[in-house]
Formats: C-alpha cells, sequence, structure tokens
C-alpha cells in the first residue's frame, strides 16, 4: 500500500487523528476533508484509493458523500460511523460502501479490515454500450464482476467467488449454478431453466440434480458467512437475492442510485 492514497472524512478533530495515524502506519498518504462538499473536491482533485467516511458531517450526509464518490471513482470506500442502525448500515452498502465499521473502533481492526479489502482487487473496467463495469447502470452481463452483497462477489472472467475477500472453494459445476444466478439476482430461476443451461436438455427430466448442487453450495457459502443468498422458491426453482434480501424486490443493476436508494429505504426500514 506505499503508493496508495487515503482520504479521511471525518469532522471530529481526534477521531480523524487517529484515522490519519492508522493509515500512515499501514503506508498510505492521506488527505482530509471535514465537511461532505470537501470530501467530494477532495476526491475528485486527488483520486483516492480508499476513502474512510463518517456519516454525520456538516453540508452534506455521508451517504449522500458515499453515493456521489461512487458515481466518479471506483475507490474502496469505508464507512467508520457511531450510528449502529441496521438501515445505516444497509443503506451504506447499498450505495456503494465495501464495508462498515462502528466508532468506537480498534486502529488494529481498522488496518486488518483495510488489508482485506486491498486483497480484493478492483477487476478493471470494461466498457460497453451498457456502460462501464464499476458504473451504477451497468448491467451484471457488463461488469467483470458482479456483487451480490454482503460481500459476495462473483468474477466471471476467473471464474471465481469470493466471500470478504476469501475464495470460496467450488466445484465447476456449483460455481456454474451461482453464476446462473448471479447473473439473474432477484429473478427465479426454474429448476428446467438451469438444468438446461448447465447442463444439457437430454437432462431436463433430472431437476435432482440442482437441488443436489445447490445444498452443496449453500453449505460451503454459510462456511464463509451465515448470510443466505440463495432462497428456495417451492415448487419452481431458486432465486439469489441481494445480500440475503428474501423479497427479491430489489432494483435491478440498470436502475438509478436514487431509486436503489428509495428502496432500501423501504425495504430495511426498521
Amino acid at each position: 500500500m506505499d503508493s496508495s492514497r487515503a482520504l479521511v472524512v471525518e469532522d471530529d478533530a481526534d477521531i480523524s487523528s487517529v484515522l490519519v495515524e492508522t493509515l500512515q502506519a499501514a503506508g498510505f498518504k492521506v488527505d482530509i476533508a471535514r465537511d461532505g462538499r470537501s470530501a467530494i473536491s477532495a476526491c475528485q482533485a486527488n483520486e483516492p484509493d480508499l476513502v474512510t467516511l463518517d456519516l454525520t458531517l456538516p453540508q452534506m450526509d455521508g451517504i449522500e458523500v458515499a453515493r456521489r464518490i461512487r458515481e466518479q471513482s471506483d475507490c474502496y470506500i469505508m464507512i467508520v460511523s457511531a450510528r449502529a442502525d441496521e438501515i445505516d448500515r444497509l443503506i451504506g452498502l447499498e450505495v456503494g460502501a465495501d464495508d462498515y465499521m462502528l466508532k468506537p473502533f480498534s486502529p488494529r481492526e481498522l488496518r486488518a479490515r483495510v488489508a482485506a479489502l486491498f486483497r480484493r482487487p478492483r477487476t478493471g473496467v470494461e466498457t460497453s454500450a451498457a456502460g462501464s463495469a464499476d458504473s451504477p447502470g451497468a448491467s451484471p452481463e457488463t461488469r467483470s464482476f458482479i456483487a451480490c452483497g454482503a460481500g459476495l462477489v462473483v468474477h466471471p472472467e476467473r471464474r471465481e467467488v469470493e466471500i470478504a475477500g476469501n475464495v470460496v472453494d467450488l466445484t465447476r459445476i456449483e460455481y456454474d449454478v451461482l453464476e446462473l444466478l448471479a447473473r439473474n439476482l432477484g429473478r427465479v430461476c426454474t429448476r428446467e431453466e438451469m438444468v438446461r443451461s448447465i447442463w444439457s436438455s437430454e437432462l431436463a427430466h433430472d431437476q435432482h440434480l440442482v437441488d443436489v448442487h445447490v445444498a452443496n453450495l449453500r453449505a460451503k457459502l454459510r462456511k464463509h458467512d451465515p448470510v443466505t443468498w440463495i432462497h428456495t422458491v417451492r415448487s419452481i426453482g431458486y432465486r439469489l437475492d441481494y445480500a440475503g434480501d428474501s423479497n427479491g424486490s430489489r432494483p435491478s443493476g440498470g436502475a438509478s442510485p436514487t431509486a436503489r436508494l428509495d428502496w432500501a429505504k423501504e425495504q430495511f426500514r426498521p
């Protein structure tokens, strides 16, 4: 990380000092912003690799800051906030943050989490008529990775699946099942559809194949995180939901950031 740059967005001088010292000790060159508008300007000017972001800021709420930063940058965003409500965490992750830490925090844990983020390097940008890989409007088919929420990321180009930066050991079929569900995030895939896509039309009658591999896949995912991504739709098939959400109503990847934020506020309201 010796060549990496970080932006600390924090209006409390004492907390800002701890963040700066921690990141400098990890090898970052660190800039500071004390309010939301300054944070956006600093991000445009300095192009940081990492942003630590408080949510309660002068001039602009941290959620809006995260949304605007994500529109212009693929830097890692770590929210560091005293706001412990689940809705704040979920909306923060929904608008583009990569991780969320509560105050008071351990500098050692902060460094460990930052290191974990940087072990999941961005895979670059693939451009097409639909947009870039990291743009909010890009569809799963045009991205270089498919983010499924709660740290689950599918990398089609290298056929790898990660949870919080850790590679999940999957068989070829288990990976194919997960990628198919990820490319249809929030939509039910029937067992027959899954067999035809992954195996062949000759095996379409043997839909028990799907159940066996989904069971094995779920078990392997749970070894890394208890979140439930894959849901059974009785007598029909399976659906992979963003960050384990079970209602399947999440807006598609092509929805605007505002629409996705509105959805998150409604779905995760206490």
